[in-house]
């Protein structure tokens, strides 16, 4: 159990900084106030999960502690749920409803779309 838990929090911490460094970095590239950041790294958290599901499923992803890792660590921590509604919260606070609902909206059809395809490529 306690390797387990060592396994998510390491992968929490390497998730955690690589949100950071490619919210940044999109937001460096492509500065607008829209938080395209928050959801290129909520949709690509995606995909990758749906790629490990896909592994999972075909038995290319068995080892216990390395799936928790990936997913519950890794995963967890890259994406953002707080930082999504909290953006969110904030646009819909100030009025801004067509970026709110654009926001909401592209998110969840774009993160649905991308863990589909991650799932895809490795199940068939």
């Amino acid at each position: 159990m306690l390797k387990t838990v060592l396994c998510i929090g390491a992968g929490s911490f390497v998730g955690g900084v690589s949100r950071y460094l490619l919210s940044r970095f999109i937001h460096l590239l492509i500065p607008v106030s829209f938080p395209l950041g928050t959801m290129a790294v909520n949709v690509a958290g995606c995909f990758v999960i749906g790629l490990l599901s896909g592994l999972a499923e075909r038995g290319g992803l068995a080892d216990g502690d390395l799936k928790m890792f990936l997913t519950v660590g890794f995963c967890g921590g890259f994406t953002t749920f707080s930082t999504f509604v909290q953006e969110n919260y904030a646009m819909f606070g100030r009025g801004d409803f067509t970026a709110f609902v654009l926001y909401s909206v592209s998110s969840f059809g774009l993160g649905l779309l991308a863990a589909h395809f991650g799932r895809a490529i490795t199940v068939g």
